[in-house]
């Protein structure tokens, strides 16, 4: 069993019409012993072997689910299989087939930052902090929120766990991206004013006010797709086509979550779309390769990117056909780009998505 392996360059000469049959005859071959979920951002040259599509807990979820299955080869980024491996078994192998695939968003805040962040943190606030993390974050940061009596949350239940965590705590820290956060809180009723952000590189919170005032404190990370998404491309389509709706993620600034008509999970997007009338137009804030399967998937709706020049996000990317294919092939004789979670991190994360799961 392989932690890491290199893709052996006879990968990269064979044509898409042979990787397709080889990848096909894998899955006829192993049946029920494999499961290979992809997330929403993946290309469509994956997608096309997922067994099922979603956000990243809701694919680790199912994984758990799998009780036949052997190998889970998880068509998205390292946390994302770092949480499939989590709740998973400890006989049953999870795979990334490229481990490349990361997320810009969850490297933002490692462990040692975010001991720092705590100790300065509490220091100067107290002990009654709650902290939070996002779905999208390592499991050494799972495992911490778990440690300090926190939990996680996704983008579709982050009004909920915020709620919660208010009510348990004086104040949260919101791990580790700050729009999701401050969108949240805003929308719980908890002013700009009382929010501060960590710089985790300066080591230093930036507030407004004065330490009372602050109930929210954001972590300085951010989604480098969501990110891109601007007030000014709103403006512009509300110029030109005042009748094309503008739906968004809320990883995107809060200024853009503001001027749009729409904001949610991806979940939220793709049902929302779903239920659209036939003719209705769309502008939509999120990652290119989920607009433009939502474009095919909906071909009686006019639906766009916000962002006319956005690029997919370039990490999910690195899963290919050539990756897929030798990941798949691998897992009969020596399975390559094992992901493994330690006994300790996995309790203390497993405790933070309970914490979730029970709200």
């Amino acid at each position: 069993m392989q932690l890491l392996g290199t893709l052996p360059p006879t990968y990269a000469n064979l044509s898409v019409e042979e990787m397709e049959t080889r990848i096909q005859a894998v899955k006829d071959r192993l049946g029920t012993r494999l499961f290979l979920p992809a997330h929403h951002y993946q290309k469509d040259e994956v997608v096309q072997f997922a067994d099922a599509t979603g956000d990243s807990l809701q694919l680790a979820r199912l994984a758990e689910q799998m009780s036949e299955a052997e190998f889970i080869v998880f068509c998205g980024v390292h946390f994302m299989a770092e949480t499939a491996d989590m709740l998973t078994r400890d006989d049953q192998i999870v795979v990334l087939p490229d481990m490349r695939a990361g997320c810009s968003m969850a490297d933002m805040a490692d462990i040692d930052q975010t001991e720092i962040a705590w100790e300065e943190l509490t220091e100067r606030f107290g002990e009654d902090i709650i902290p939070i993390t996002y779905v999208n974050s390592t499991a050494a940061i799972k495992a911490f929120v778990g440690r300090h009596g926190g939990a996680t949350v996704t983008s579709s239940n982050a009004h909920e766990i915020v709620r919660w965590a208010l009510e348990a705590g004086e104040r949260i820290l919101f791990l580790p991206d700050q729009h999701l956060g401050r969108n949240t809180a805003y929308d719980l009723g908890i002013p700009l004013e009382a929010m501060a952000v960590w710089d985790p590189l300066r080591e230093e919170l930036v507030a407004e006010g004065d330490d009372e005032q602050v109930k929210v404190i954001l972590w300085k990370g951010h989604c480098s797709v969501h990110e891109k998404f601007t007030v000014s491309q709103i403006q512009a389509f509300r110029e030109r086509e005042p009748d094309r709706r503008i739906i968004v993620h809320p990883e995107c600034t809060f200024d853009v979550v503001q001027a749009a008509d729409e904001a949610g999970s991806t979940s939220y997007i793709i049902d929302k779309i779903d239920a659209s009338a036939p003719g209705t137009k769309w502008a939509v804030g999120t990652e290119m390769n989920l607009v433009n399967r939502l474009a095919a998937t909906y071909p009686h709706l006019d639906i766009v990117s916000l962002n006319p020049f956005m690029c997919p996000c370039l990490t999910m990317n690195r899963i290919d056909l050539p990756h897929l294919l030798w990941a798949l092939e691998s897992l009969e004789t020596d399975p390559v780009n094992v992901i493994r979670v330690d006994h300790e991190t996995t309790q203390w994360s497993k405790r933070a998505l309970e914490r979730m799961l029970a709200r």
